[in-house]
């Protein structure tokens, strides 16, 4: 009986800790917080910029947290560039980037094909950077592009030349996402020795007028469904990237804060693997969303419950400025001890 109780107290314990406002932090906890990581994983659109704009003090706040001594690493399941594409925005809009800190879908499809020694041919749902980080690694494809239905041949999508050559399937965004393209993957992955790779699964996206985008995850279900196959998932918040933290970049979870704007993603990646988790108000996720799933009885949303939360991260400046301050004066008084 005593075990059940505690185990209770601790889950009510997580419960009233789970999603503060970190604006509520009085100065002791922020001082604590800051000294909690040495590596901080963010997410991209949503969080440091939207489209070519960024949000405004962000690019401070991640000098600030380099000059902390963390070590920051950006962690995007866009997979519409390749990683150089993404090091020359992040120059454009001024965050400080190198190749050895960027992970993004289309360079993590192309680099996991590598990795295996594969040497045959890649069918391509997706965009032309995943194709750019293929053939960076040597890696032949095609399927790029329109693939529509001619509508002068009675279902001409069920006669095409199947190339014999194609040994993998990756999904990522794709404008141009079909009917022939879904028969195409489908009859390839109806070969079990041919490799699945989806980039994400970000569902959707809301514009500001209110049209809603389908987003990669869609199309990776879709290819799922009619091929009767789970793909192998690139991106947040699947095991692949979180292994790759882990293993190439020596990551420590217990030293990790993870930010992000869309909580079955960026969020659900920082739960499952024991990162610090911390919600920023400017993308996906609304703050009704994290009230409905706290107080939800579901471990499955319960699992997308930030431990923190903020309205934008230009607002973590302050705090940052803050805990800066209270550090060297603490120096000074030890020094002055001495």
């Amino acid at each position: 009986m005593y075990c059940i109780l505690s185990v209770i107290a601790l889950f009510t314990v997580i419960d009233k800790m789970a999603a503060v406002n970190f604006k509520t932090l009085k100065e002791e906890e922020i001082i604590k917080f800051f000294n909690s990581f040495d590596t901080v994983l963010t997410d991209c659109d949503g969080v440091l910029w939207m489209h070519m704009t960024p949000l405004k003090n962000a690019s401070t706040v991640i000098s600030k947290l380099h000059a902390l001594g963390n070590r920051v690493f950006y962690i995007t399941n866009n997979s519409t560039k390749t990683l150089e594409e993404f090091m020359d925005k992040c120059k454009i809009l001024e965050f400080e980037a190198s190749k050895d800190n960027i992970l993004c879908t289309a360079n993590l499809s192309a680099k996991y094909l590598h990795k295996l020694g594969f040497s045959k041919k890649a069918y391509v749902i997706g965009s032309e950077a995943i194709t750019k980080e293929l053939e960076k690694v040597g890696i032949s494809h095609y399927g790029v592009g329109p693939d529509v239905i001619n509508p002068d041949i009675s279902c001409s999508y069920t006669v095409f030349n199947k190339d014999p050559e194609v040994g993998a399937v990756i999904v990522g965004f794709d404008e141009h996402f079909s009917y022939p393209k879904m028969v195409k993957a489908a009859t390839y992955l109806n070969d079990p020795n041919v490799h699945f790779i989806g980039t994400n699964t970000d569902e959707r996206f809301q514009l500001a007028q209110s049209i809603v985008i389908p987003g990669t995850g869609s199309l990776v279900r879709c290819i799922e469904s009619c091929a009767e196959r789970k793909a192998l998932i690139m991106g947040k918040p699947e095991p692949y990237i979180a292994n790759i933290l882990k293993e190439r970049y020596n990551v420590n979870p217990a030293r990790t804060l993870m930010i992000g704007d869309r909580c079955n993603t960026d969020i659900l990646l920082g739960t499952r693997y024991g990162f610090k988790t911390l919600l920023v108000l400017t993308g996906v996720t609304n703050l009704q969303q994290v009230e409905q799933w706290k107080q939800s009885n579901k471990p499955e949303e319960k699992e997308l419950v930030p431990d923190y939360y903020i309205d934008s991260l230009g607002d973590l400046l302050y705090y940052i400025e803050l805990f800066t301050s209270k550090s060297k004066k603490k120096v000074n008084l030890e020094t002055a001890k001495i």
